[in-house]
């Protein structure tokens, strides 16, 4: 997907009103009730309005800043306007908003331009606009959720990132590539066993692949065919890459246990981190690039430990359950998001604090749940979960509330990687 490169026009902010900013995190954190009605489009962009409510929809209602309104519920003409002037405000009111986003679209095919409004209810006042476009539908509604979603928050939106997963069909395991949401998804293997994607800051994405018959790692460069990373004739996997994109770090199976390297991320200059006994897996970067946490057995099972990213300072992190794996650790540097099996055999997902090692259960008794990955600005986390039959990816907030299945196409969904590349 591209990005909005072809034209973007910020409208002048001047005479807007300073619009409240969202503390998203806190005990005091209610999601703000919010009318999003049908976008306004003009007789070219009609057939692709569809498209850009789906996107612009999900976005809204995924974010965990919002309780989207039922359209079914609202009282206003449909064909109201975008002006503050042209609104009924009481109407709106009447439903139970508190804010009011209005989007008109122009343009014709798939190159759109898109206009944003948002309102307060309560005072009438529009406290922000923003247009965008030309470009794709889909592509349109992420960057203006996007532009709402900053100008919210004061902080990055997810919504223009990119994600990786694993699809499942018959003996194949193939790696693609999508928006956020799962959807405009482009393989990057076509049969075979391909396993664990990541996604580079470059939007490069690296995998453990059998497609030599050893399990190695390639890497695809910008979307082109995938070509060797590190070969070694053992067991490679976890590859994972460092926040400014110049390392990776990945296990490497050796006799009867696994140890972490780290790298350059052309694969060169290959240093062990690890030693002794045990199996040392699942690699992941601290926000600063210093510290990697990883799952070693070292202790007698499964179980989450930080190090700094030369091999010192070796310290475990979890100690309750004897099953905790997939580590990821959040780009806001507090958290660690990992895998548990509990007492029933199930997995769920937990969020460990690193400075206190306080523990916090994401997920319960929806069948099993995996995997997990944190947005690029660490307020979402995307997961796979077996809650209603073959796994699928799913979304929820960090702290496991509003957890939503990605409009993905029918198919077992694994693995999947939260990029901090911006999509392309």
């Amino acid at each position: 997907m591209k990005a909005l490169l072809l034209a973007a026009l910020l409208l002048p902010a001047l005479a807007l009103a300073q619009a409240p900013v969202i503390q998203i995190s806190g005990a005091n954190f209610r999601p703000l009730p919010l009318a999003y009605p049908q976008p306004l489009a003009d007789a070219g962009a009609q057939p692709s309005a569809p498209a850009f409510d789906e996107a612009m929809s999900f976005d809204l209602a995924a974010s965990g800043l919002f309780q989207v309104l039922d359209r079914k519920g609202f009282l206003a003409d449909a064909k109201e306007g975008l002006t503050a002037g042209s609104i009924n405000f009481a109407r709106w009111a009447d439903v139970g908003a508190d804010s009011l986003v209005k989007v008109a679209l122009t343009g014709s095919g798939e190159q759109l331009r898109g206009e944003l409004r948002l309102f307060s209810v309560g005072s009438g006042r529009e406290d922000f606009k923003v247009a965008l476009g030309p470009t794709q539908p889909r592509a349109l509604a992420h960057a203006l959720a996007d532009a709402l979603y900053r100008h919210l928050t004061r902080e990055p939106g997810p919504y223009t990132s990119r994600l990786t997963f694993v699809r499942k069909a018959g003996p194949n395991r193939d790696v693609f590539v999508a928006d956020w949401d799962g959807r405009n998804a482009k393989p990057l293997t076509q049969g075979g066993i391909n396993l664990l994607p990541t996604v580079a800051p470059n939007g490069d994405v690296a995998f453990t692949t059998y497609r030599s018959g050893q399990p190695d790692l390639f890497v695809s460069h910008g979307g082109a065919a995938p070509v060797p990373l590190v070969q070694a004739r053992q067991m490679l996997t976890g590859v994972a890459y460092s926040p400014d994109g110049s390392r990776i770090a990945y296990a490497l199976a050796e006799g009867e246990g696994a140890h972490l390297y780290v790298a350059a991320a052309d694969g060169s200059g290959k240093k062990r981190i690890t030693d002794g006994f045990g199996i040392n897996t699942s690699p992941s970067w601290s926000p600063d690039g210093r510290r990697l946490a990883f799952v070693s057995n070292r202790g007698g099972s499964p179980q989450v430990y930080v190090m700094n990213a030369d091999g010192t300072g070796v310290r475990r992190l979890t100690f309750r359950g004897n099953y905790n794996q997939t580590p990821d650790w959040s780009p806001r540097g507090d958290l660690i998001a990992f895998t548990a099996r509990d007492e029933r055999n199930a997995f769920d997902l937990f969020t460990v604090n690193v400075d206190t090692g306080v523990i916090t259960r994401l997920t319960q008794d929806q069948g099993n749940n995996e995997e997990p990955s944190f947005s690029p600005n660490g307020r979402l986390i995307v997961f796979s979960s077996t809650r209603t039959g073959p796994a699928r990816l799913y979304v929820m907030t960090a702290d496991g509330n509003n957890q939503v299945p990605l409009p993905m196409d029918p198919g077992t969904h694994l693995t999947p990687d939260w990029g901090t590349a911006s999509a392309r």
